[in-house]
């Protein structure tokens, strides 16, 4: 990650930007915690901030940089022992666009229309490829050599040549713009995609491996996190009042907003109905009635609550769809929480 100078962040004062543009003056890409809080502290630092909040607008939006004078506004007083939930509305992405993949703008190995066959098949078993296109200066698509087009060369007997070798009919390419799962059905079909970056060049290429892959490592914990939050919301909603809820509520919310309903919750707000150690007195004592009430008098509340912060703690750090895959320890504890509702549910 390198940093713009204030000097060149307060020249931009009043732009606009994409928010790729503004994750670009910082040479990153995706919006992790660490990466947040450095553009944040850097954009202070010459005075600025952004509108809307480019920490949690969709990942197409535009976003202003404007001076900080002229986004302050005078909040309601909030509980300092009552953090934050770093994963509001809106904070996940609304598109996944093939650009979003690494494998997309990483570059890929080609081969030129002069070369001769047996330069494209040695790169297909030496790298491991299923595929390997033609181009030319890498704006020209002349076909794809797959080890189908070689065999249907064989078949038909051809003259063994690279052109007669690679496919060039119904080539599945795709702007890096495009959302994702418009290409998926041509990527089924095909086994892979072919991506064109916004200067017309050929940028990278997604195989079905790789979705199957990111789908693991990436969809797979939002549906475990979407798992442990409805049975979250089952257990805690059939054995709470709403007036334990409104007293978690309270603490963050506007009197209007004190629904008393379970499902009107943040996350943080499951560890304040449970934790007995928290630093407000009375939502402690209340945590304890609350903890009696769900009747698991063997479960190891200590043990619950940390397990719990645990999950929290994930479940901000995955607000962004970033292409590193969870640490196995937070996979391990994702799982496990999970199975641990399952049984305290049924």
């Amino acid at each position: 990650m390198r940093k713009p100078t204030t000097a060149e962040l307060i020249a931009l004062k009043g732009a606009e930007l994409a928010l790729s543009e503004l994750l670009g003056l910082y040479a990153v890409r995706v919006r992790q915690a660490g990466v947040i809080r450095e553009i944040s502290e850097s954009l202070a630092t010459a005075g600025l901030t952004t509108l809307p909040d480019f920490s949690t607008c969709p990942s197409l939006a535009r976003v202003r940089l404007v001076p900080v004078a002229a986004t302050t506004t005078v909040e309601p007083e909030e509980d300092p022992a009552v953090p934050a939930d770093p994963l509001p509305p809106g904070a996940l992405p609304q598109r996944l666009l093939l650009g979003d993949l690494p494998s997309a703008v990483g570059g890929l190995q080609c081969v030129p229309r002069g070369a001769v066959l047996s330069q494209a098949t040695y790169l297909m078993r030496h790298e491991g490829y299923n595929q390997i296109p033609v181009v030319s200066n890498m704006t020209e698509l002349h076909g794809v050599v797959t080890w189908k087009s070689i065999a249907l060369m064989y078949e038909n007997g051809w003259d063994l040549t690279l052109e007669n070798a690679m496919q060039q009919e119904s080539l599945p390419v795709f702007d890096s713009r495009e959302d994702l799962f418009s290409c998926l059905p041509m990527l089924v079909d095909h086994g892979y995609v072919l991506v064109r970056g916004q200067d017309g060049r050929i940028s990278g290429i997604v195989t079905y491996q790789e979705i199957v892959r990111r789908f693991q490592n990436t969809a797979r914990p939002f549906f475990l996190l979407g798992e442990i939050e409805s049975l979250l919301r089952r257990w805690l909603g059939a054995r709470l009042d709403a007036e334990a809820v409104r007293a978690v509520q309270a603490t963050n919310r506007k009197q209007e907003h004190r629904t008393g309903k379970v499902e009107d919750l943040m996350f943080g707000d499951y560890v304040l109905l449970l934790d007995g150690a928290q630093r407000k007195t009375a939502l402690a004592q209340r945590a304890d009635a609350n903890w009696n009430a769900l009747g698991r008098p063997g479960l190891d509340r200590d043990q619950f609550v940390h397990h719990l912060q645990r999950v929290q703690t994930v479940r901000n750090r995955i607000a962004h769809f970033d292409d590193k895959p969870l640490p196995p320890e937070d996979m391990r504890d994702l799982t496990s929480f999970a199975r641990q509702l399952r049984e305290c549910v049924r």
